[in-house]
């Protein structure tokens, strides 16, 4: 299953930082954890973010999350789980710690 979020205004760390916690908290392990940063060439004072969270339950990769965004710009988060390995009752109760926690952040259209 895949969840797709689009964020505005939202540093990615935080963003990265909240799913990691979020998803550790339901007591999965966390396999890989990687926050790279990229100098937008017109602007060197601002950054693009790229991050990848992998999460394992028996061994196998259950969850992934892949974040790309700007801090006073638009961020984008894709989760994608293996049904077989996380529930869908649990990515939808991180759907819901996310929407409370950061939907102030999401655009409306």
């Amino acid at each position: 299953m895949q969840i797709r979020k689009t964020y505005k205004e939202i540093n990615p760390t935080l963003l990265f930082n909240e799913i990691k916690e979020f998803v550790q908290r339901q007591g999965i392990t966390l396999d890989q954890d990687k926050l790279e940063t990229y100098s937008i060439p017109t602007d060197s004072s601002n950054f693009i973010y790229r991050g990848i969270l992998t999460f394992n339950i028996q061994g196998r990769e259950g969850l992934r999350a892949n974040i790309i965004g700007v801090e006073r710009g638009i961020t984008k988060l894709v989760l994608e789980s293996n049904d077989e390995l996380f529930a869908k009752a649990k990515l939808s109760e991180l759907e819901d710690d996310l929407n409370f926690m950061l939907g102030p952040f999401e655009p409306k259209e």
